[in-house]
């Protein structure tokens, strides 16, 4: 008997589980169903792409003919799902129903906008889809000053996009520094100086009240005085889209997204729901460093998600474990990357810190094109686990932010990260000691 599978959502979690889906039971039917108008295509590289650093075709890695044509996966785009019945276990999108066996989840966020006046108006945007990123690239070119509400990665990816546009870029930030969430004052102060020094312009620690203007958008009004513009993006954090998931009634948790279990079956009253799976930013996570739910919004963690979600859509039993959250970003030339808790989070969650930071170059002292590093790693003072690292470089540090990711889900104390650390050497490329192992070696001596 052939195995309907249904897809809600064309995110890389939904296209993921799709794919993994149909190549673990290949005589199932996969069906998906997205309300976007692009499939499987790259949502973090959308600010280059408005900057024209890269091609809009280029982010899109397949189309919905590729699907049915190269994997049999039928893909409707521009397509709502407007009912499910979990009995008869039914799916109706575009008036249509349909049967599934499996329900896969995976309708993703939204960007959360403050709920003031004027963000309705002409020339205020959200940056979440293609659509949306070739909105804004339009309207920028019209544009001469861009206010940008929030200082988190995506309003400072995009704030060096718009300045390379030749606009002049303010960003309002309620918080008293950038990334507040996930990099500590000291070296998001690194961030902010850098981002200065290319022109931008922060207004910390205030509160936008209203968006001003009659048709389209002339100053943004905020607790600290009126900011004159013409372009407005709220790039105000995403939050769960719960839209899908709520027509199942499926259990919410305290961070207002689906509550999964490891096999990423959600929970409807408290019982796990047999024939559906949840992945992606819908859901959150269980945080490795404790027992806490976390969100980890990034494309990785729904590529996991997705992977586990299809293969147990197609009958497997697999699991997936918690996360630790490794990030990058490219911000002008400062690569800035993080994994775990700040110091912060971990403050809030009753875990005394002590940290240990080095500055260094990501090469011999007597190269050309070295670059500065500064790398800072935190452990509980208690366990001296290692519970968070950041990075600051002038150049990729994605391999360094996954040795240190790695450490801190095996749960690694300080002495064992040292002890167990070997690393290779060529004046070219790396130090001798490399400026990780310096850092936790400073950290090590202040316990």
């Amino acid at each position: 008997m052939v195995r309907n599978i249904i897809v809600i959502g064309s995110g890389a979690a939904g296209m993921t589980a799709a794919s993994t889906a149909k190549r673990s039971d290949p005589d199932a039917s996969v069906l998906v169903f997205t309300k976007d108008e692009y499939v499987a295509y790259s949502p973090c590289a959308i600010p280059w792409a408005i900057e024209g650093k890269i091609k809009w075709e280029d982010i899109v890695m397949h189309d919905p003919s590729f699907y049915k044509k190269e994997r049999g996966i039928d893909v409707y785009v521009k397509t709502t799902v407007t009912a499910i019945d979990g009995v008869n276990k039914a799916v109706v999108a575009n008036g249509e129903t349909y049967r599934y066996d499996s329900l896969i989840i995976a309708t993703g966020g939204i960007v959360s906008v403050p709920p003031v006046d004027g963000t309705n108006l002409e020339g205020v945007f959200t940056v979440k889809t293609i659509k949306d990123g070739k909105l804004v690239q339009t309207a920028a070119r019209d544009s001469k000053t861009v206010v940008i509400v929030g200082a988190g990665i995506i309003g400072l990816e995009m704030s060096l996009a718009f300045r390379r546009m030749g606009k002049r870029v303010i960003i309002v930030e309620v918080m008293s520094q950038v990334m507040s969430r996930i990099v500590d004052d000291d070296m998001a102060d690194l961030i902010q100086k850098h981002l200065e020094g290319d022109g931008i312009e922060f207004i910390m620690e205030t509160s936008i009240l209203a968006v001003r203007g009659i048709e389209r958008v002339e100053a943004v009004v905020t607790t600290g005085g009126e900011y004159l513009c013409d372009m407005v993006v709220f790039a105000t954090g995403v939050r769960a889209d719960l839209s899908v998931p709520g027509l199942l009634g499926l259990d919410v948790g305290q961070l207002k997204a689906v509550v999964v279990a490891p096999t990423m079956q959600p929970y409807k009253m408290g019982c796990m729901v047999s024939d559906v799976f949840v992945a992606g930013d819908v859901v959150q996570c269980q945080s490795a460093v404790m027992k806490i739910p976390v969100m980890s919004q990034l494309g990785s963690t729904a590529v996991r998600q997705g992977i586990v979600a299809g293969m147990n859509a197609a009958g497997c039993n697999k699991v997936i474990g918690p996360v630790v959250s490794p990030w990058v970003s490219v911000i002008g030339s400062l690569h800035v990357a993080g994994s775990g808790f700040s110091r912060d989070i971990a403050l809030r969650n009753g875990i005394k810190t002590v940290d240990g930071k080095a500055v260094g170059f990501t090469c011999a002292r007597y190269c050309s094109d070295k670059k500065k590093i500064v790398v800072k790693i935190i452990a509980d003072v208690t366990s001296h686990k290692i519970i968070g690292a950041q990075i600051v470089s002038g150049e990729d540090v994605t391999g360094r932010i996954n040795w240190l990711a790695s450490a801190i889900m095996n749960g690694m104390t300080v002495e064992d990260f040292i002890a167990n650390s070997e690393t290779a050497y060529c004046p070219l490329v790396s130090t001798v000691r490399d400026v990780v192992i310096l850092a936790a070696n400073e950290l090590c001596s202040r316990f």
